[in-house]
């Protein structure tokens, strides 16, 4: 690794704690130096220091309330992304889902950017996020222009990590750039099975957005008069409470330990979106607990079918139905579940994330460093 003295590390919001800021976290374990820098936050949640790093903010941060209503300022986020000074640091990290990578470092620093995803609303999910009607009619030339920003941007990115080999192939498709695959962590400490018996009933854990087809999942169950529990909120909620079920039960966002029991007692958690990676399949299998999920994506990199669970191919209630009452008729192995979920332990990504950055070199950059800088201290990797 060469001698580095700053570190920025660049995350593209800070409204909650899902799988991006997971990543977040053990990214500032290993560099303790790192200073955060991000679009805004959410007052409610978070100050001007997380876990012990400083927090740099762009104008947005001054917008009253801005965290319930960033969605709509979406076409300010490059502008606000690149007003951020980071030209005082020699390695900048963006962990990226939307316009973070698209930071401005300086020159003769490297930047790195673990990409969870290119921005899914402006490219293949374009469509699911804006069917056709007014609001797609007023979006869409604010969306070329992102579409544009986002690929254009690209080349400011040295070196690319993806969480999942899915990711890989979009980051190739839309940047024209490889990557490395880097499975992001998942706390097989915390999650693990527990002593408490299984009940009879299937459970989701998701955020309340259209692409992750919760919908499906309710019908599927409906048909079967199968119980199921839903834990989260969003967006969608109030739709999704509409058309509620005798079968489903709703119970919001839940603490750690009770979303644990409930990975622990279910009888499979129904995964049936198609996501970049999806931690939540990995804590259910870290937990004892089969996966039925969607057969694309992250999922496919993650569940082995009708080992750990079940794959179904169309995201439907139909092809849902016919792969409960397929997992129904099988015996799948709670401790076979164990072991998947462990590869993917937060102990492994730190070790592989370390790996790789030890094994960067001035020369194995796009931009590279200059040889004679030398900075008064060097980089604190722990």
């Amino acid at each position: 690794m060469p001698s580095l003295k700053k570190v920025a590390v660049v995350h593209d919001w800070l409204t909650g704690e899902r799988g991006g800021e997971k990543v977040l976290r053990e990214l500032l374990a290993l560099f303790p130096q790192a200073e955060i820098f991000t679009l805004f936050y959410d007052t409610r949640k978070f100050t001007r220091t997380y876990l012990g790093h400083p927090v740099h903010t762009s104008f947005l941060q001054a917008f009253p309330s801005v965290s319930k209503y960033y969605r709509y300022l979406l076409p300010l986020f490059p502008t606000a992304i690149e007003r951020l000074d980071l030209s005082g640091f020699d390695l900048v990290i963006s962990s990226s889902h939307c316009v973070a990578k698209g930071v401005i470092a300086a020159p003769t620093a490297t930047h790195i950017s673990y990409c969870h995803t290119p921005m899914r609303y402006v490219w293949d999910c374009y469509h699911d996020y804006f069917p056709p009607g007014p609001k797609e009619k007023i979006m869409a030339p604010f969306l070329h222009y992102l579409r544009t920003w986002d690929a254009a941007s690209a080349p400011r990115v040295d070196q690319f990590i993806a969480n999942s080999h899915f990711v890989r192939s979009r980051i190739n498709k839309y940047y024209r750039r490889d990557a490395t695959v880097i499975y992001p962590p998942v706390d097989t400490e915390f999650f693990q099975p527990g002593a408490v018996a299984r009940e009879d009933f299937y459970l989701v854990v998701s955020a309340f957005a259209p692409y992750k087809r919760i919908d499906i999942a309710m019908e599927a169950c409906h048909r079967l008069e199968r119980r199921l529990v839903i834990v989260g909120d969003g967006q969608q909620a109030r739709t999704l409470l509409r058309h509620g079920s005798p079968y489903v039960e709703f119970t919001g966002r839940l603490s750690l330990s009770r979303l644990r029991a409930l990975y622990q007692s279910a009888r499979a958690l129904i995964f049936p979106g198609k996501e970049d990676f999806g931690i939540v399949p990995v804590e259910a299998l870290a937990c004892g607990t089969p996966v039925i999920a969607f057969g694309e994506g992250g999922a496919c990199e993650t569940v082995e079918d009708k080992k750990t669970g079940i794959l179904f191919t169309e995201q439907t209630p139909a092809a849902l139905v016919h792969a409960l009452k397929e997992f129904e008729g099988l015996h799948l192995c709670h401790s076979e579940c164990r072991r998947q979920a462990e590869r993917f332990s937060t102990k492994r990504f730190l070790n592989e994330l370390r790996a790789y950055f030890s094994a960067q070199t001035p020369t194995d950059s796009t931009r590279t460093l200059r040889r004679d800088r030398q900075p008064e201290a060097p980089l604190e990797l722990r």
